[in-house]
Order: structure tokens, then sequence, then C-alpha cells
């Protein structure tokens, strides 16, 4: 089964009749191989690695670009035209074609990463294989993640999305809309094309009020945005720096 992980033909979750699925079995299998691995030295070229899962390989036939130090465990799924600089996707991550995984980047386990994405410098995206059944992190096709944004917890980036530079996204991070009369509130989820910033709310506690972290949506991704510039452009758009 972590080979079929591997070559893309199964998926620790994948959507299925408009809604995202996830594989308990393919999450049991790789928590298996974990346990049932030793750890064994490895070198490639002057680096040593002494692990129990092994690197993926074969990245020429594949035609995946890895610049080093860039690393993908064996049992991620890497599609065509991805380009790893000096990054990290571990073990039964997805990532789709032409996706760029930009320096230090890391990608966790199982997390499902769409075609044409750009996860920008220092972007992480959390891992999760247990409890069996939860969610992973999910990332449509075409999202645009800026540098230093962290998304965990099986938080579900719509296709198209923007996400400044620092947005950090939890299940229990409140995602406001702030575009109409009234603030409307997702968790978990960023709708399709929003351009997300980071943003801060109040909360009373007994010591006084506090900040607290929340992302803001500040408005919505044109369609006729090039996706190399979409962050650029959609952040300039409602005058915040990139």
């Amino acid at each position: 089964m972590i080979g079929a992980l591997d070559r893309g033909e199964l998926r620790v979750a994948e959507p299925v009749d408009g809604e995202w699925r996830v594989n308990e079995e393919a999450q049991q299998a790789i928590l298996a191989y974990f346990r049932l691995r030793r750890m064994e030295p490895a070198e490639v070229g002057p680096f040593e690695y002494h692990d129990k899962i092994p690197l993926k390989r074969g990245y020429e036939q594949l035609g995946v670009r890895v610049v080093p130090p860039g690393v993908a465990r064996y049992g991620a799924y890497l599609a065509r035209g991805v380009v790893l600089m000096p990054s990290y996707v571990n073990i039964g991550a997805w990532v789709g074609a032409n996706t760029m995984v930009d320096t230090w980047a890391t990608v966790g386990s199982g997390a499902q990463i769409g075609a044409n994405v750009h996860l920008a410098g220092g972007v992480g995206i959390g891992g999760v294989l247990e409890p069996a059944g939860a969610r992973p992190v999910i990332v449509e096709d075409g999202a645009f993640l800026g540098s230093r944004c962290i998304v965990t917890e099986g938080v579900h980036v719509g296709a198209g999305a923007v996400l400044a530079p620092n947005v950090s996204l939890t299940a229990s991070v409140p995602i406001i809309d702030v575009r109409g009369p009234e603030p409307v509130e997702h968790r978990g989820h960023v709708p399709p094309r929003s351009v997300v910033v980071p943003g801060t709310r109040p909360k009373e506690y007994p010591a006084g009020t506090f900040q607290l972290a929340c992302a803001l949506i500040v408005g919505e991704r044109r369609e006729s945005t090039d996706l190399r510039t979409s962050l650029n452009d959609a952040l300039r758009e409602f005058e915040i720096g990139a």
C-alpha cells in the first residue's frame, strides 16, 4: 500500500462527489509501516541520514525538479512538474502537478496539495495520521500561500485562495469575512478565491482585554489574475504589502 501511495495510485484523502473522503486504511498502513521498519543509515552525496523511512527516488523519470537539499520521503506522491526547493515532503502527502514547494516549506504526513499551488518560503503544512479518519490539511488547485503561513489541524483551503504572509490557521482559528456590513465567520475552511490576511480580535479575560489571532477575508481573487503574480497583485489591490 505504501508503494501505491508513492505512485499516486492511492491517497490518504481524495475528493468524491464534491466532498473530501479520508482513507483510514491508508493512514493505518503508514502507521504500521513506521512500526515495522528499522532504523538504517543512508548516504546521499555528502549527506548522511539515519531513519526508518527511505527517501523518494527517480525524480528524472517522474519529471520532478528537486534542488539540494530538498527531501521527500518514500510514500509521498509528487506529480509531474512539481518543484521542490530545499524543502520537505513527508510520507503520505500528495502534491499536484506544477506545484512549487519553496525554500524551507514543509508538507506534513498525509497533506493533500493541489495542482499549480505555490507554497512560499517557510510555509508549514501540518500532517495528521491519527486518530484514524482525521482529515489532513487540504490545499486545493491554484492556491497561493505566502511566506511563513501555517496551516494545520485539517484546515481546508479552497481553490484559488490567496493567504498573505504570516497567516496562521488551525481548526479553531476564526476566519472572518469582513467584506459585508456584518462579519461572517468560518472555521477550518477558507472559501475558494478568498484573499486572506492576518488579523486580531479582542477577548475579555479576568486580567483584562487581549487580542487573539484570527484571519480576515478582505477580498476575492479575480479570474484575470495570473497565477505567478497572484499574491502581489491581490494584496496590492487591497493596499496590503506582500
